[in-house]
């Protein structure tokens, strides 16, 4: 028996249990704040794009539903009239 595993853990992380790893998410910033989402303000959707100019997504913004939709389309519009680039220059 030379395949049993002293921890238990699944991937060797050592640890006990083999549970997905849990964070509580985070608030929607556009719930607290009760703002707006303007396709015309580039300073707050450059905060939502990555360095290669792709969208956040919501897990990872910790947007809710309506405003990562609200958000998603704030950007499209942007680019369509030039204020954000489709892409970052490598």
């Amino acid at each position: 028996m030379e395949r049993e595993r002293a921890g238990g853990g699944g991937r060797g992380d050592g640890g006990g249990g083999g549970g997905r790893f849990f964070q509580r998410r985070r608030p929607c910033r556009f719930c607290i704040e009760k703002g707006s989402i303007d396709f015309k303000d580039v300073g707050l959707l450059r905060n939502f794009l990555t360095e290669r100019g792709r969208i956040v997504p919501r897990r990872i913004s910790g947007n809710c539903l309506g405003h990562q939709r609200e958000l998603t389309t704030a950007v499209k519009r942007a680019r369509h009239i030039a204020l954000i680039s489709f892409a970052e220059e490598r």
